[in-house]
């Protein structure tokens, strides 16, 4: 008889949560129930789930809306219908188009219409009329039993209860933007649309036993046969499992040629193992669909990186999915997949952020629309946003927003009734569904058409998107491809081509072996010269490279590897680099362990760590080992199967004669490790593209950081990375209308700031301006770029203001007063070629003064930053302030810093206190990391960017030097005239006080 239930999915409307609403049918005995969200099919399967662990029948449907006008209710009797709702409802919300008034006829499924829509004699077979328990009087001139096959009973579920009708009042005034008192009755639910028991209802219809009969009739003939755990994706790469098999076979082995030559037993030995297991979980077109995907982006000259646990794979090597070589850094395919694993492997592969729509709309041609649509997400309401939205919908001013925004979660904020009902429905929206998003990069490849699962929808994005979260797609057996987007990787594919352009240089960025090598990649690894370079540039990072003196590929992986905060916070990176410095030191459990882990000086680095203790110390089975890292990670439900693991464990390591206190330390370790480890395999193509942008760098730096700042930087802000460009000996000059584009170039040694950094230029209209430039020549002046472009005032001023007419030979203030004379006495007309040039205006212009800080003022106003060193426009005086190169000769002392703030990293202490890390500039361009502590935060906090004086105590670790701050204080551009100033007042206010 429930056959219109909604959930929280009905976004913005309904209230249940699935779970609940389940639990609810099932407390009450009832044995069928149909879920039908408002133009959404998002937690279908969530639904079926919950239905069968609960022994209730699903039957799974949509409430087709126009706006806030109900349409009907569509039932699937089959699977078959299930895909026809799916299409009906994609095609709706991609064109979107409005429902017509009458279902069109989608095979295996009903249709329930509101009483009174349609006429009951014209009604198709698969048609049905709703009665609710309010219309029943409407039903006494109606022979009920001639149309008893047509009627059924269509009782809303929308809320639980008075409290929750409320809240869906509020979300529909949040769905609306109105105040809630402006709220139209046609926009929310009726009151009557809560639970009613299955007594309530027959008793209700007690009079109308057919209509109570054709109901359950109706839900008889409804029957979602669907069982988890399937696999779900494409299953054929070609036209056959021994196709797939033979094929992955074949490129494979001439992979091992290409990789390792063709006579090296050990990778055949193990090729032969993964394509085994690969055959036996049908698992050979996943890898074959990612190869084709690398084929294509190679064949398209895009520049990838596969990562993730797939590195663990000697096949994923061999088909250049990865460059992460399994054998050298003795990585164990059991991490990846292994007999026990069902789910299939994980493949992360990044590309350029410029380039992934391309690879993404390949794969949509590739494997047609029909089967294949981007996975999607559910936004939930966060804290912030529920406070801001409930503050539209009660009327409150922003002032009493922010009172209320300070302590979101304040039990009493006075006694205002209102600022009461925002905190009570701002906790109950804590989760609450918002709206539909797209995931970072998952991509659904299905075998069955993609409907048969999900409805899709069409973001601004342009691909079709999946009405289907991660979980959901893998609870049913449809796994992600992950396809994702890397400003690292933009850096080194624009550093290739601006290489190219500049040097005439062809570089392979792939010979990564080779990077390692080079001694002055080393060099710059070892000097933590990695400003740009992925993964490597952060504070914390350069410190811990500084302290491991690393310059060699197995350190980088490992510092990729213990940088994580899991393993930071919980000791380990601090302990490693203890036993780095002390190898002899290293106390070891266990001969064997000293074995398995002396690599990484007796601390376990890396998941595959996890594995290879268990199975060399306690002789566990490789994918039995995996399990149980799986298991301690949370990512594995089978405790049973654990527990069994366990007990295996140590009754292998009785049978090899281990001590008992030493294999329950080593089970302890990996108990308290597995939960935040990180895959080597990970870490070490994380790596291999340290190395690919570091000899980048190294050999043509200037290229590199025009790439860096083109792709909007990495860790740091733009300024960083100009600043950085600074010290490659670059000239850099401000935007110019003859020289520069909308991106940032680089001629020989002149680099050309891009149009993009200006603030407030308006990019369709500068492009238009370039694109007048490229066709008919540059501009001769400033009368010539106004005759040519007819700009806008305000537009003109800024490209004045920025420098870009500096090539005219005036200044600014010449320029802008001249400007100003060109606009007023030429007005705007259309645009038109002429036959000849009218001879520019001589000007006689008034001597205006001028100085040089001016243009670093305007570049901070229309860039954020100056393009000179921030210093050189600083009025005060730099001397007696000692630099960050001189904090070795200074160790244990307080000394005094004058520093330019780059970053702040804010922490909290054992207690919960606050601290932070910064880290400054000084005015010759070195590093200078800061500590400030909860006392001296607290007295002396941050006020945004800029110049700090700095007072502390200079301290060392592992060759890292640093300023624990005691005393700070912020100082403006202007410092030495504002104390002059300030000076002056006071003298003159003495005097006249005399």
């Amino acid at each position: 008889m429930y056959l219109n239930c909604k959930t929280w999915f009905s976004l913005r409307y309904g209230t249940i949560r699935t779970d609940e609403l389940v639990e609810l049918a099932k407390d009450f005995g009832i044995t069928s129930l149909a879920l039908t969200n408002i133009n959404a099919t998002t937690d279908a399967w969530m639904f079926v789930q919950e239905c069968q662990q609960q022994g209730v029948k699903p039957i799974l449907g949509l409430e087709c809306r126009n706006g806030a006008a109900f349409n009907y209710v569509l039932l699937a009797r089959s699977m078959e219908g299930w895909l026809s709702i799916n299409r009906f409802l994609s095609k709706h919300l991609q064109t979107e188009t409005p429902f017509p008034d009458a279902a069109p006829w989608l095979p295996d499924t009903f249709v329930i219409y509101a009483w009174g829509a349609r006429p009951l004699p014209s009604l198709a077979p698969h048609e049905l009329m709703g009665v609710r328990p309010r219309e029943m009087n409407k039903l006494f001139r109606t022979d009920t039993k001639k149309y008893a096959d047509k009627l059924v009973i269509l009782q809303p579920l929308t809320f639980q209860n008075e409290e929750s009708q409320r809240l869906h009042r509020v979300l529909r005034a949040v769905d609306n933007n109105l105040l809630i008192s402006q709220l139209p009755q046609e926009q929310v639910a009726g009151t009557d649309e809560c639970f009613m028991s299955p007594y309530q209802l027959l008793e209700l219809f007690k009079e109308l036993p057919h209509i109570v009969h054709n109901t359950l009739h109706v839900m008889e003939q409804c029957n979602i046969q669907f069982a988890f755990g399937q696999h779900l994706n494409k299953k054929r790469f070609t036209h056959s499992r021994e196709g797939d098999r033979q094929f992955l076979r074949d490129i494979a082995f001439e992979g091992m040629e290409l990789r390792y030559g063709l006579h090296n037993e050990e990778a055949k030995k193990r090729i032969e193992k993964e394509l085994a297991i690969i055959d036996m979980h049908d698992f050979n077109a996943y890898f074959l669909i990612t190869w084709d995907i690398v084929r294509y982006a190679k064949h398209r000259g895009f520049f990838h990186v596969g990562r993730g646990s797939g590195a663990n794979s000697i096949i994923a090597y061999c088909l250049q999915i990865t460059n992460v070589d399994p054998i050298a850094l003795d990585l164990y395919f059991e991490r990846f997949l292994n007999p026990y694993r069902s789910s299939p492997p994980d493949f992360d592969i990044d590309f350029s952020w410029r380039d992934r729509d391309e690879i993404t709309k390949y794969i949509f041609e590739q494997y047609t629309t029909e089967h294949t649509a981007l996975l999607g997400t559910v936004a939930t309401f966060q804290t912030n946003a529920i406070v801001r939205e409930l503050g539209k919908v009660y009327g409150l001013p922003k002032q009493e927003l922010d009172k209320i925004l300070e302590n979101p979660y304040q039990v009493k904020l006075g006694e205002d009734g209102v600022h009461q009902r925002i905190i009570h429905y701002g906790r109950m929206l804590d989760r609450f569904p918002n709206h539909l998003s797209i995931h970072a990069g998952g991509i659904l490849i299905s075998e069955a058409p993609i409907h048969q699962y999900c409805a899709t929808h069409l973001p601004p994005k342009g691909f079709c998107t999946a009405q289907l979260d991660m979980h959901l797609a893998e609870a049913i057996g449809l796994h992600k491809f992950d396809i994702l987007s890397q400003r690292g990787l933009g850096h080194i594919r624009d550093s290739i081509d601006l290489i190219k352009a500049n040097q005439g240089i062809d570089i392979d960025i792939h010979d990564a072996k080779a990077f390692m090598k080079d001694e002055n990649v080393r060099n710059a690894l070892r000097t933590v010269n990695t400003i740009g370079c992925f993964y490597i540039e952060s504070p914390a990072m350069r410190q811990l490279l500084k302290k491991l003196s690393c310059d060699d590929y197995i350190t980088l992986v490992a510092a990729s590897s213990i940088i994580r905060p899991g393993v930071a916070q919980a000791g380990m990176m601090r302990q490693y680099v203890l036993n780095f410095h002390a190898p002899d030191q290293v106390n070891y459990l266990h001969p064997v362990m000293k074995e398995l882990l002396g690599e990484t000086y007796g601390v376990m680095v890396y998941q595959e760590d996890v594995i290879k203790v268990a199975h060399h110390y306690a002789d566990l089975d490789l994918a039995d080992a995996d399990t149980l890292r799986r298991a301690m990670a949370g990512k594995y439900r089978g405790q049973q199967h654990f527990e069994k693991i366990q007990n295996l464990f140590f009754e292998n390591c009785e049978r090899l004669g281990r001590p008992r206190a030493v294999s329950e330390e080593v089970w302890r370790q990996i108990a308290s490790f597995a939960n935040f480890s990180f895959s080597k395999a990970h870490s070490a193509s994380f790596a291999v593209e340290s190395y690919q942008s570091l000899y980048l760098k190294t050999y043509f730096p200037r290229e590199f950081m025009v790439a860096v700042i083109n792709n909007f930087g990495g860790f740091y802000n733009r300024e960083l990375y100009f600043r950085e460009l600074a010290k490659t000996g670059a000239r850099i000059f401000p935007p110019c209308m003859n020289n520069s584009l909308y991106y940032t170039t680089i001629s020989g040694n002149d680099v050309f700031t891009g149009f993009i950094h200006v603030e407030k230029l308006e990019q369709a209209w500068m492009e238009k301006v370039l694109a007048e430039r490229a066709a008919n020549g540059p501009y001769t002046g400033l009368e010539n770029f106004t005759e040519r472009t007819d700009p806008k005032p305000e537009q003109l001023e800024i490209l004045i203001r920025i420098g870009a007419f500096n090539f005219t030979g005036h200044t600014k203030k010449e320029l802008l007063w001249k400007s100003s004379a060109l606009l007023k006495n030429d007005p705007p007309e259309e645009l038109k070629p002429r036959l000849f040039r009218e001879p520019s205006t001589d000007w006689e212009l008034p001597h205006l003064a001028y100085h040089r800080h001016e243009d670093a003022f305007d570049e901070i106003e229309l860039l954020g930053f100056p393009l000179c060193s921030p210093f050189e426009v600083l009025q005060h005086d730099q001397q007696h302030y000692i630099t960050g190169d001189k904090f070795p000769q200074h160790l244990g002392k307080t000394v005094t810093a004058l520093g330019y703030l780059v970053t702040l990293k804010h922490v909290y202490t054992a207690k919960r206190e606050p601290m932070c890390f910064g880290t400054f500039l000084d005015r010759d361009g070195n590093w200078m990391d800061t500590v400030h502590f909860p006392d001296s935060l607290r007295q002396y906090p941050f006020m945004k960017g800029g110049f700090y004086i700095l007072e502390g105590k200079v301290t060392e670790e592992f060759g890292v030097y640093s300023l624990d701050v005691f005393r700070m204080r912020k100082i403006g551009f202007f410092e030495d005239k504002v104390k002059e100033t300030g000076t002056m007042m006071g003298s003159l206010s003495l005097a006249a006080a005399r």
